[in-house]
C-alpha cells in the first residue's frame, strides 16, 4: 500500500510516532502494551504540542490506523503489544521514518533540528544528509510526505513539516502575507504601548495648538 492516506488525527501521527521512536529507545519493551503507548503519547518532554489522550482516544486512533495497515498488533501471553508499519505502508526508507516521526512529535522543524532530535533513531552524517532524505520526501512521485514552509519572519532557516495530516497552516505574516503584528508577544505588547503613546501625545499637541490659536503644521 503506497501514499496518500486520508489526513491522520493529530493522535493517529503521535501514535506513529511514539511507536517509531521508541523502537529505538526502548527496544527491549517494543512492541508497546497500551499503557506504555499512551505514556509515550501523552509525555511532556520532547513533544509539541502535548497532549492529554484519553484510554478510550487511543483506541479509536488505534482502529483507524489498523485499517490502514500502519499498526501491528501482536498478543502476548497477557496483553496486546503495537508496532508500527511506517516504513513498508508509505514505502520509505528507516532514515525518512526517522524524520518523519520526528516531525510527527515535535512539528515543523529546521534541517539542522531535524538533526539534533532525531539522532537516536538514525544519526545523521550532517545537515546536507538531512535535507537530502527531505528533498526526496517532499518530491516523491507517490505524492509527498513533507513540505518546506515559507520562512518565518527573523527566522534564518526555513522549518519543515511532515503532511500525513493535510498540509498545514502556513501564517499569515509568512512571505506572502503582512499581519502587521509581530510574532513575538513581549514585543508586539512593547509595540501596543508605543502607539498608544504616540496617540496619547497627538491629542495633547492638537489641545495645544488649539490653546494657542494655531494651526498644526502639517509636515509636522
Amino acid at each position: 500500500m503506497a501514499h496518500p492516506l486520508p489526513p491522520l488525527s493529530l493522535l493517529e501521527t503521535r501514535i506513529l510516532g511514539v511507536l517509531v521512536e521508541k523502537e529505538h529507545t526502548v527496544p527491549d519493551t517494543y512492541p508497546l502494551s497500551l499503557n506504555a503507548l499512551l505514556a509515550g503519547c501523552n509525555q511532556k518532554t520532547s513533544r509539541d504540542p502535548v497532549i492529554d489522550a484519553s484510554e478510550a482516544d487511543l483506541l479509536e486512533a488505534l482502529d483507524t490506523l489498523r485499517s490502514h495497515t500502519l499498526i501491528i498488533e501482536s498478543s502476548g501471553s497477557r496483553v496486546t503489544r503495537y508496532g508500527h508499519n511506517v516504513g513498508r505502508v508509505l514505502q520509505v526508507p528507516s532514515q525518512s521514518v526517522a524524520l518523519l516521526a520526528t516531525l510527527m512529535l515535535r512539528g515543523p522543524q529546521t534541517a539542522a533540528e531535524l538533526r539534533a532530535n532525531s539522532e537516536r533513531l538514525h544519526k545523521f552524517a550532517d545537515v546536507s544528509s538531512v535535507e537530502a532524505f527531505l528533498a526526496e520526501l517532499a518530491e516523491r512521485s507517490a505524492g509527498g510526505l513533507v513540505v518546506e514552509l515559507p520562512r518565518a519572519p527573523g527566522a534564518r532557516e526555513n522549518r519543515w513539516a511532515h503532511l500525513l495530516s493535510g498540509m498545514p497552516e502556513i501564517p499569515a505574516s509568512a512571505p506572502g502575507g503582512h499581519t502587521g503584528t509581530p510574532r513575538d508577544p513581549l514585543l508586539a505588547d512593547r509595540v501596543a504601548r508605543l502607539e498608544d503613546e504616540v496617540a496619547t501625545l497627538r491629542k495633547q499637541l492638537a489641545r495645544l495648538y488649539e490653546v494657542l490659536g494655531e494651526t498644526p503644521d502639517p509636515a509636522a
